[in-house]
Order: structure tokens, then C-alpha cells, then sequence
């Protein structure tokens, strides 16, 4: 490490920063966290993660951290990281307006020679058009007084094999001596390798290409789940056939719906960003299109099950099981849980819902608890903890119908013991 570079300050404490934070303080980094929440930062201070992640429950005690909400701490730090949220409004447009704050916020209290990198997931041209203008609006000069880079964030949540030690990664900088700093200090923390860009602009393009790669993919096998489903074909059957193939063929599943804070945000910064310049991503939005209907779908695929027994969503009960976005997290951002309970409820639906990795936003105690209220189930998440769930434990329970949005149920097993099995796609 060089020791010219020793205080390293986050700011957002989420599933990014604080796995990044507690990162650079296991190499060796005086490291200072800025965030929000006074629960979480209360959390931090005794060493206990506020957020489900393996890394973080080993190594937050071994390497504390300082957390706290006054920016004033920040002032002497050689690197600041902004590691906080890019969402989108209710009308997909890009919502910038936390990396704006967090920039304002840095460029108040850095001092001169600082490194400032910017974390968040962003479209190409933001690091230009946002990030520049507000620092060289506090008076300093980029690539001279201060230093701006972009690495965009890479988290697997729950992965047992890829975290924040060793995910390769991509950078760029808006001068030579900037990247140059920049790639020190990742390559100081990471064991993977850090690769750099020409320009600032490719490092921003990087992300949301990786995620739009994931989204049109989902997209094309959850349209093949919905035209499969017409002519009585098992997807995941067919998916897993052609992973048989050991060249030109990457296994995507199709589900109730996409969650989480990238694939189903990052191709709208992209999409609004070409519509600026009078380019039209028509490819992209239908792939939105179609992952954004899922949730439908798969209310759809209860209603038709329920009409065979001659039920009315009104006034059923129905457990979704899991909020998290994917298994075996906490983190529910963007879940289609969301849209589904919301979807029910309108249609008259008394909701129960149960997961274990999110017991407080639970209405249920127990799996067991949300079956004996049941007479319907979603599967939402596939959580480890639902492995249990089969034909008998369902039929036990009086369950009826069971609408498994992720197929990861046994379904010969389900059907043999009289209980109505809908997946998607099969």
C-alpha cells in the first residue's frame, strides 16, 4: 500500500459500501463510512452488519470501521468512494439525485489532491455531464486538484464464491495520473484483476451493458416461457437440453419476475440516455416489456388455477413465499414480491406472507404458520429454507394450488398428491 494513501472514506453504507469498506480496512486503509441511517450506523459501530452478507459477518468485527452521518469526517481523506443508490422514478426515468448529493457532499470537504471514484452504477456520459461539473463548480480542477475515476460496482449478494475480494473489475479516469492512483488503490484491495478503459465513458458503458445482457436474456426465455406454456412444453426441460451444448449456449431461466437494484434498473439509464442523443433501444425496452410482466403472468396462471376449482381470487387466501429479490438474501429491492402482493390485493386477494431472511417485513411467523392460513401459494423466492416444501407437507395443509414462480419445486411430486402445480413455463 502506499502510504501517501491511507484514509479511504464511503460514502453509502449499503450492500456496495460497506462491503467495500470493510475491504479496504482488512488491507490496511484508515477507513471512515458516511451514511444516513442512525440504526445502521449504530449497528456498524458494534461491529454487527446490518445487512445478510457472509464477508460481512466474518470481517466486520475483525476490521471495524468508523460509521458516521457528519460529513465533516471526511475531510481528510486521500480516496473517497460513492457507493449510493442510481434508481429509477415510477416512469423508468434515471433518478440521479443521490450521486448529485453525495458528489456535493465531497466536493464541500475533500481536500486538494484527493481521489474521489464513483461506485454507482450509472449511464455512459454521467461522470462527464453530473460528476465533473460539481467539483469544478467548488473550485477544483479535475485531473490536477482532484482526481475523478469510475469503477463500477460488481456484488453477487449470498454468491459463496465471488464478493468483493475478488470480482474482477473495470476502471477509467478522466486523466492518466488519476487512473494511474485509482488502479493502485483497487489493485491494493482486490485480488481480481482491475482492468482499465481508455475512456471514463467505456468503464460507465461497462455496467449497464452487463446488465442489459442479463435482461434481454431473461426476456427471450420468459417469452419462451409464456409461448411453451401454450403449446404444453416444459421450459426448464428444454433450457436444461440445451445446456447439453458445451459452446454458444448460456442457460437463462425464466421466473415470476426480475428483482434487485441492477438488471431491472440499469437498461433504463441506458434507454434514456440514447433517446437524448435520438437513438431509440427498441430491443432493450421490449426486453423490459416483457420481464416488467411477469408478476401479471403469474397471477394470471393462479386465476386460470383457481377457475378449475371454481374459486374466485376474492376473498382467497393466498402465502407468497419470500420478499427478497433472490434466494438466500435479505436485500428486497426490486423484488417482484411487490408488484404481486399489490396486483392480489387489488383483486381481493387476503395476502400471508413469510420469509425467513425478512422476518420483520413478514406477516406470517413460521412456513408453517403462512400454510395453515393458505389455500393458495406463490413461490416468490427459492430460498434454502423452502427446500422442504413437497406434495405431502402441501396436501397436509390443505393446500390447493401452488404457483412456483422460480420451478424449483418437484412437481411429479406435487401433482401425484393432489395438489394443483403451475410453474412458469410448465
Amino acid at each position: 500500500m502506499n502510504n501517501l494513501i491511507k484514509t479511504v472514506a464511503v460514502i453509502g453504507l449499503g450492500y456496495v459500501g460497506l462491503p467495500l469498506a470493510v475491504r479496504a480496512k482488512e488491507k490496511g486503509y484508515e477507513v471512515i463510512g458516511l451514511e444516513r441511517d442512525e440504526k445502521k450506523i449504530e449497528l456498524i459501530n458494534k461491529g454487527i452488519s446490518p445487512i445478510e452478507e457472509e464477508y460481512l459477518y466474518e470481517n466486520l468485527p475483525k476490521f471495524p470501521i468508523k460509521a458516521t452521518s457528519n460529513a465533516e469526517e471526511i475531510s481528510d481523506a486521500d480516496i473517497v468512494l460513492i457507493c449510493v443508490p442510481t434508481p429509477v422514478d415510477a416512469l423508468y426515468k434515471p433518478n440521479l439525485k443521490p450521486v448529485e448529493g453525495a458528489c456535493q457532499t465531497a466536493a464541500t470537504h475533500i481536500k486538494k489532491g484527493a481521489l474521489i471514484v464513483l461506485e454507482s452504477t450509472v449511464n455512459p456520459g454521467v461522470s462527464e455531464d453530473v460528476v465533473k461539473p460539481i467539483f469544478e463548480k467548488a473550485g477544483f480542477k479535475v485531473g490536477s486538484d482532484v482526481f475523478i475515476a469510475h469503477c463500477p460496482e460488481r456484488i453477487n449478494p449470498g454468491d459463496p464464491v465471488w464478493n468483493v475480494t475478488n470480482i474482477p473489475r473495470v476502471l477509467g479516469a478522466f486523466s492518466q495520473k488519476g487512473l494511474s492512483i485509482a488502479l493502485e488503490f483497487y489493485r491494493s484491495i482486490i485480488d481480481g484483476e482491475i482492468r482499465p478503459m481508455k475512456h471514463i465513458r467505456e468503464a460507465e458503458a461497462c455496467k449497464v451493458v452487463e446488465n442489459s445482457f442479463r435482461d434481454i436474456n431473461i426476456a427471450f426465455v420468459n417469452e419462451l416461457a409464456k409461448s411453451f406454456d401454450a403449446l404444453n412444453i416444459d421450459v426448464k426441460d428444454v433450457i436444461d437440453g440445451a445446456a447439453t451444448k458445451p459452446f454458444a449456449f448460456m442457460p437463462h431461466y425464466p421466473s415470476c419476475g426480475i428483482g434487485g437494484h441492477c438488471i431491472p434498473v440499469d437498461p433504463y439509464y441506458l434507454i434514456e440516455k440514447a433517446k437524448q442523443v435520438g437513438f431509440d433501444h427498441k430491443f432493450l425496452r421490449n426486453s423490459r416489456n416483457i420481464n416488467n410482466s411477469m408478476p401479471s403472468y403469474t397471477i394470471k396462471k393462479l386465476q386460470r388455477a383457481l377457475n378449475k376449482i371454481k374459486l374466485p381470487v376474492n376473498g382467497v387466501n393466498i402465502g407468497l413465499l419470500g420478499i427478497a429479490y433472490k434466494s438466500n438474501v435479505d436485500d428486497d429491492r426490486e423484488s417482484p414480491f411487490y408488484v404481486i402482493e399489490r396486483l392480489l390485493k387489488e383483486l381481493g386477494a387476503v395476502i400471508h406472507t413469510f420469509d425467513p431472511h425478512l422476518k420483520e417485513k413478514s406477516s406470517c411467523d413460521c412456513l408453517n404458520d403462512l400454510l395453515e392460513k393458505s389455500e393458495a401459494i406463490i413461490l416468490i423466492t427459492n430460498h434454502r429454507e423452502f427446500e422442504i416444501i413437497d406434495g405431502k407437507l402441501l396436501q397436509e395443509n390443505n393446500i390447493k394450488i401452488i404457483i412456483d414462480g422460480k420451478n424449483a419445486l418437484d412437481k411429479s411430486d406435487i401433482e401425484k398428491n393432489n395438489v394443483i402445480y403451475r410453474g412458469i413455463g410448465r
